[in-house]
């Protein structure tokens, strides 16, 4: 393998060498010093995402066309990168606590492991490329959400996610075989060109449709969503939350976009259809949440719903608005599950109500939730604001004047739940609080880094400009 080749999957290489390597320190370090490995892994990641970001303007195919390296797919990637770095310094204080000491390198060997899945699944260029890194991406994540093997609910959270994955894979799969059977292909490329559209293709692009929209939680298929994530650790509903569904959504624009660009008008009408019952159950559902983690899973779903808003029009802003807002997003998402982390971590509560008289123990944490809340709702100058103001331009670019007013209504009702959230900690009472405590280091800089991405991706402009100037083809 030739330099040019390594350096064209340097993310994945990188991954794998740094799983390697926290494995044979996992063999080598003394066990009362595991602990260290936390430190270690974190470091080793910091310089797999830094790479990420080197000036290599290496683009091109391996494996005869399987794999593909463009600077979107890369951009992408950099995109996870950044959210995944966050949620393992979170994890920090959670994996110190002594029924997690001794697996502390199995948590990070397997988000590296599920990493390089979606890494390969968002540059494949082959439908057998993306199907194994969906399911080294998934596999991985269902052994996290059941990582806390003594209590039950973990475990539930575990089974039911690799239960709905297998389900969501067969449907996939099926679609898949009426697109080969009516193309002869399963490259990318050449699937394009032998996609007229007619109607076995059109019901094998329903049901991979429908198998994407298992893992993106997009309604009618969001169902297992909120018992995963109750269930699951916070740090892993944060990477469900943010990475998993970041990483389905950018291979689902480049597949609309470079393969079914001839039907269009199907998918459009697929994602109006879909983008109004997700923005809308989503944010129903949300109203009625006690659990923090819950709430923030239906939360997760209606910003699925504002996410596909972008994805309508079919055209380059439409995907640039998209990676922007994954980015957006990732900050202002673990900027809420980190004061949720740090709350849990801390006290073990996680009920909405517990929260209550929060800013007169925690005003620090308060006033970070209400900063992340305030973005996913989309108030400005948050970053949310931009995010779902590009995404909306997209939409309104093309004509869906009338899915755009839906989204503006169900961006008001956002608003009013996650007020619900701030009025919790700012205005009710409580005559049993949560104690006043000081968060580590590395939980402290973690939520200093989702505040300044906040601020940051939303002034500077420069950010979304330089996404909407890349070329969008695989």
């Amino acid at each position: 393998m030739s330099l040019q080749s390594l350096l064209i999957m340097r993310h994945e290489l990188l991954l794998a060498v740094a799983a390697i390597f926290i494995l044979t320190a996992e063999i080598f370090i003394d066990p009362a010093r595991k602990k260290n490995i936390s430190l270690i892994s974190i470091v080793l990641f910091a310089i797999v995402t830094i790479a990420g970001f080197l000036p290599f303007k290496l683009t091109g195919t391996l494996f005869g066309g399987m794999y593909v390296s463009s600077n979107v797919s890369t951009l992408m990637k950099n995109i996870l990168n950044i959210g995944v770095l966050i949620i393992l310094i979170q994890s920090v204080t959670w994996l110190r606590k002594d029924e997690n000491s001794d697996r502390v390198s199995e948590y990070f060997i397997l988000i590296m492991s599920t990493l390089i899945g979606m890494d390969f699944m968002i540059s494949a260029g082959h439908f057998l490329m993306f199907y194994i890194g969906l399911e080294l991406a998934t596999i991985p994540v269902a052994a996290l959400a059941a990582f806390e093997r003594y209590k039950n609910k973990s475990a539930e959270a575990g089974i039911k996610l690799i239960l709905i994955s297998s389900l969501s894979s067969g449907v996939l799969l099926y679609g898949l075989s009426m697109i080969y059977g009516t193309t002869g292909s399963l490259y990318f490329f050449e699937v394009s060109q032998h996609f007229p559209g007619f109607n076995l293709q059109i019901l094998g692009f329903i049901f991979f449709f429908a198998g994407m929209a298992f893992k993106i939680s997009i309604v009618p298929f969001h169902l297992w969503t909120a018992d995963v994530y109750e269930g699951a650790p916070v740090n892993i509903t944060s990477f469900l939350s943010v990475i998993s569904k970041g990483a389905a959504i950018f291979i689902l624009i480049i597949i609309l976009y470079a393969i079914f660009p001839s039907i269009m008008e199907t998918w459009q009408k697929t994602i109006l259809v879909t983008s109004i019952l997700t923005m809308t159950i989503g944010n129903l559902f949300a109203i009625r949440q006690q659990n923090i983690k819950r709430f923030l899973a239906f939360s997760s779903i209606s910003q699925a719903g504002y996410i596909l808003v972008g994805m309508v029009g079919g055209n380059q802003l439409g995907m640039a608005s998209v990676i922007y807002y994954i980015l957006v997003y990732i900050f202002s998402n673990l900027g809420a599950f980190g004061v949720v982390t740090a709350i849990s971590n801390a006290t073990g509560k996680e009920n909405i109500d517990d929260y209550n008289g929060l800013y007169k123990t925690n005003p620090k944490l308060s006033l970070i939730m209400m900063l992340a809340l305030f973005s996913l709702a989309g108030i400005p100058p948050l970053a949310g604001f931009f995010g779902k103001f590009f995404l909306f331009t997209a939409a309104a670019e093309k004509g869906f004047y009338f899915l755009v007013l839906i989204a503006v209504i169900n961006t008001i009702i956002s608003l009013y739940y996650y007020l619900l959230v701030v009025k919790a900690m700012f205005i009710n009472k409580n005559d049993d609080p949560i104690v006043n405590f000081r968060s580590d280091f590395p939980t402290r800089s973690a939520l200093l880094i989702c505040v300044a991405g906040i601020f940051v991706t939303g002034f500077a402009s420069i950010i979304f400009e330089l996404i909407k100037g890349l070329s969008f083809g695989n």
